[in-house]
């Protein structure tokens, strides 16, 4: 057992001061069982359904996937987990604590994980979902290697959790993770931050004319869950939309009146907000020399059209709804505002195969991840470019 912090300002929402360190091999029974059982604790739980975000982490547990994670990273070399974990979530994604444990204990590994100081129903519903498996003896020794924590921001007590850690893992924006480096950790301990990035979707415009009307209602319900589930504060969450193909403009109002619909009917935007996408708009009008047009679908959605793309794109960011538009026919016309900023790449009627040649043909610095409108919220074990259960165990090599 390792003593980790006694604190008065840190509350413990699942586990208290003392985690079991002894790791254990990733995707050992026990942990693939847990996440399991978990997954069905959260799909059975009414209250649970009411939010996509903790379906899609429930979906993600399920025992498929986690056997096809378990083949995939089997490699006939022994390895066991690094041994504690410290992982310092972001503020404003609710469930991502939730993946950031669960890949933590993939890797065989002790977890203590910070989450978010807001209050977020999702984490709740999350952590006493995992309490209730908590009582059952089958869970012990996994209970014993688990500790959930919240504290207001604290250079201290981030330090006192740092120096005791094997590993750390960091969510958060560029200032954040500098501020978080200074405080040191242990010469052996594994670091992995996952910064501040960038995204944007690509749609063919004639794959969206051709588009059924339960077709297309499904494809604004995806589009709506890359981007409004939360409010486009996700990393992976797209703020440029570029068109391609022809009748772009028969397409576009296609696309946008469905997906206007679907935010009407799902989302609620609050006064605060529509002031503040309202001031983005008037201060591009201002600052931007390269704006065509601009669209409104009442306050829900604001689209503005692009007629060339600066090399610092990754700075032009919408938030509750606010899309930058380009038109092109060839997506390799855009390869210089890719940099390692880019993150996830959404595409709908386009080949995949097509647009992993875009990025390797053209070797580009940026873009991680290529997957379909409606993905772009589901984290997995590789992301940005990380193999995360690899990075957070250990090879025993044995000749």
């Amino acid at each position: 057992m390792t003593h980790i912090l006694q604190n008065d300002n840190v509350t413990y929402l699942i586990g208290d001061e003392t985690v079991s360190t002894r790791p254990l091999a990733p995707y050992d029974a026990l942990l693939c069982e847990f996440l399991n059982n978990l997954s069905s604790e959260l799909r059975l739980w009414g209250e649970a359904a009411a939010y996509p975000d903790i379906m899609t982490f429930a979906f993600w547990c399920r025992k498929a996937n986690i056997a096809k994670l378990k083949a995939d990273f089997n490699d006939g070399k022994a390895r066991l987990g690094l041994g504690l974990v410290f992982h310092i979530t972001p503020s404003n994604v609710p469930v991502n604590f939730a993946f950031s444990f669960a890949l933590g204990l993939l890797s065989g590994n002790a977890n203590i994980v910070r989450v978010p100081s807001k209050p977020f129903p999702q984490i709740d519903i999350i952590c006493a979902a995992i309490d209730r498996l908590f009582r059952s003896d089958k869970y012990s020794e996994i209970k014993a290697m688990t500790a959930f924590i919240k504290y207001e921001q604290s250079d201290e007590i981030t330090g006192l959790f740092s120096a005791n850690c094997n590993a750390r893992i960091i969510w958060g924006g560029d200032v954040a993770i500098r501020n978080i480096r200074t405080l040191p950790i242990p010469e052996r301990c594994v670091e992995i931050a996952f910064s501040d990035r960038y995204s944007f979707c690509v749609i063919d415009a004639p794959s969206v004319i051709k588009l059924d009307e339960a077709q297309l209602k499904r494809l604004a319900e995806r589009f709506y869950n890359d981007t409004y589930l939360m409010d486009q504060n996700a990393c992976s969450s797209p703020h440029l939309i570029v068109w391609q193909g022809e009748e772009k403009h028969v397409a576009k109002e296609i696309f946008w009146t469905a997906v206007h619909r679907t935010v009407a009917e799902k989302y609620q935007l609050t006064t605060v907000n529509a002031l503040e996408k309202y001031t983005l708009l008037c201060h591009n009008a201002i600052d931007l020399r390269n704006i065509t047009n601009y669209r409104k679908h009442n306050n829900y959605v604001y689209r503005v059209a692009i007629d060339s793309l600066p090399d610092n794109m990754d700075a032009l960011r919408g938030k509750f709804g606010y899309f930058y538009e380009y038109d092109t026919n060839d997506i390799n016309s855009i390869t210089h505002i890719i940099n390692t900023k880019y993150q996830t790449l959404t595409y709908f009627g386009l080949d995949k195969s097509q647009l992993l040649d875009f990025v390797v043909t053209n070797r580009l610095s940026g873009i991680d991840r290529i997957v379909p409108v409606g993905k772009a919220l589901d984290i997995d074990v590789v992301w940005d470019g990380y193999d995360i259960v690899r990075s957070l165990s250990r090879i025993i090599d044995v000749r």
